[in-house]
């Protein structure tokens, strides 16, 4: 079996330039247009613990500011110039309260101009959603997330069954199709069936709720992406559909696909129709499901992108399914093979509703048709779906409990170190599900949470008082469990070191008389920490050691002269102050 993204942890994006993918049936093979993104804005997340304040002043001094912020990732957008666009991410790329600085890139609908032939629903025969629905057409309980140009509110298959959403283009809740994309991808998903009009989806009595992340060019940007990702999983939806895709890997679109898996949700994504291996994302996103399309005669559709990222295929040929302005429409492309696997993910669920994620991901592979080269293949994945087997699997799957806590650890700074100014904090963590967020604490009080991996804080120590501190980090999972890590103890130091270290040569004895060899002993003490001490003999460097409090060596006197002889020893700390001490002793 494949080591799925899921597994391996693989993060191959697929966001670049989008616009609509209206991509004529002779060009598949083509070679991806070039990468688009907004001339005047970046992406940028900050350290958490950073505040506002001070993400504001670093925002300033680069000469940008700040346009709004997907809060649940802690990814703002922010407006540049664009002559200065990329000075300003080279400069947001050195500060180190960032942790990425990334252009904000457009992504296209990834669909195929419509076929005039109208053909009737053959695809559902093909994926034996008849025979499925026997087992269930549905339930209300399990809503799917259509992140599209907005749905049809009046179409007679679809109507009944919309959820109140929200447009990302102009933050208001007006979700109607500005495009007619978001329309067709809806009913491939969950039109409503047996009522005796239109067409049927896969997933009939699951609600729909529209989210706009297009205008009407027909182009969405990550960050809208990204936002309305990671609203669908504060609202508690667990299917997500996205029939968009570019050919540019981003850290925003992981965050947020990161972010909606680790509540229990699942990305749906269509691979793309340009006949290629090129990974396009979110479909190539870590945790996300990739979909590839088919035609009647179970063959990869021609346009339909492929590779090692393809998890799953689906029908995307002539799928007849609802248009704006109440009609339907025969139309092809990836953009609704991935609506029809997430309408049996909704299924799936609505059998089964207490399966985790990743137990519906699998139950989707294991149950699918191996069309290609025995198991998994670069064009279909895991094979083409299979609603029949899928919902008999669910029927039967014994939900798994998840008991096993996180791990976390601080891998930065290091126990005992001296931090001041702003003190970066690195936390390690994993979970067999998925970690849903770090706490850092300090002094066993909650400092701040990051959701997202990595795990990086900033600590702006100039606000608290010189002295030791505890730093723990706790991780937690969607589940509820959680797992500390192994206390970090450090010392604030912001107040300058004016006081010098003390040192003594404890042994021999200051008018000693030595013979053949002698054995010197130094000790030494700081406020703050002894950085070196060093050992001098009639003038000359014997011995050096850093990070010591005592140095010990061995002197050979064999071959000294008689007489008098100086022993001197110095004593330094990481603020550059410095104590000597000397002794004479004879031979």
């Amino acid at each position: 079996m494949r080591c799925t993204k899921r597994v391996c942890g693989k993060i191959t994006l697929h966001l670049g330039t989008l616009g609509i993918l209206c991509l004529a049936a002779g060009m598949a093979g083509a070679a991806p247009p070039p990468q688009k993104f907004v001339t005047d804005e970046l992406l940028v997340q900050f350290k958490a613990g950073v505040h506002k304040a001070n993400a504001d002043t670093v925002l300033k001094g680069a000469g940008a500011r700040e346009a709004e912020e997907i809060a649940p990732i802690r990814v703002k957008r922010i407006k540049v110039p664009a002559a200065a666009r990329a000075k300003v991410k080279a400069a947001l790329a050195k500060n180190p309260h960032v942790t990425f600085v990334e252009e904000n890139y457009l992504a296209e609908q990834t669909m195929v101009p419509n076929d005039p032939s109208y053909a009737s629903q053959w695809h559902l025969p093909k994926i034996a959603a008849p025979a499925g629905w026997d087992i269930s057409t549905g339930s209300s309980s399990v809503d799917i997330a259509i992140l599209d140009s907005g749905v049809d509110p009046s179409h007679p298959d679809l109507a009944g069954k919309l959820l109140p959403g929200f447009n990302f283009v102009f933050n208001n809740t007006d979700t109607h199709d500005v495009t007619g994309h978001g329309t067709k991808v809806a009913g491939s998903a969950g039109a409503m069936g047996n009522n005796g009009a239109g067409v049927a989806g896969v997933a009939w009595q699951n609600q729909i709720m529209p989210l706009v992340i297009a205008d009407s060019t027909g182009y969405a940007t990550y960050s809208r992406m990204a936002s309305a990702i990671t609203y669908a999983a504060d609202h508690g939806v667990r299917i997500i559909n996205l029939s968009y895709g570019g050919s540019t890997s981003s850290s925003t679109l992981q965050n947020a696909v990161n972010y909606a898996w680790n509540k229990g949700a699942i990305v749906f994504a269509s691979a793309a129709n340009y006949n290629t291996s090129t990974p396009y994302y979110p479909a190539a996103c870590t945790n996300a499901v990739s979909v590839a399309a088919t035609d009647a005669n179970d063959a990869k559709a021609s346009f339909s992108n492929y590779g090692s990222t393809i998890d799953i295929a689906a029908p995307g040929v002539s799928i007849l399914t609802t248009a704006n302005g109440g009609g339907y429409a025969s139309v092809s492309g990836t953009s609704f093979s991935s609506p029809i696997a997430a309408g049996l993910g909704a299924l799936i669920l609505s059998v089964n509703p207490t399966l985790t994620n990743a137990q519906v991901v699998d139950i989707i592979t294991k149950n699918a048709d191996d069309i290609g080269t025995p198991g998994f293949d670069q064009y279909f994945g895991y094979g083409r779906i299979n609603v029949l087997k899928s919902l008999t699997a669910a029927q039967n799957a014994v939900p798994v409990g998840d008991t096993t806590a996180p791990t976390a650890s601080i891998t930065s700074p290091a126990s005992s170190s001296i931090v001041k100014g702003n003190a970066s904090v690195a936390v390690a963590a994993s979970d067999n599900v998925g970690v849903a967020k770090v706490e850092l604490r300090i002094n066993g009080a909650p400092f701040a949470t990051a959701t997202t991996a990595p795990y990086a804080f900033s600590w702006d120590t100039t606000t608290t008082a010189d002295g030791s501190y505890t730093l723990e980090a706790v991780a937690f999972d969607g589940a509820g469990n959680m797992g500390q890590s192994s206390a970090v103890s450090v010392k604030v130091s912001n107040t300058p070191d004016t006081i010098a270290p003390t040192v003594a040569i404890t042994s021999p004895a200051n008018g000693a008389k030595v013979g053949t060899s002698a054995t010197i002993t130094i000790t030494a003490g700081d406020n703050v920490g002894v950085s070196r001490i060093e050992l001098y003999i009639d003038g000359k460097l014997a011995t050096s050691k850093t990070g010591v409090t005592s140095l010990s060596y061995s002197w050979n006197t064999r071959k000294i002269a008689t007489g008098a002889h100086t022993i001197l020893s110095k004593a330094f700390d990481a603020a550059g102050n410095t104590t000597t001490t000397s002794i004479t002793v004879y031979k």
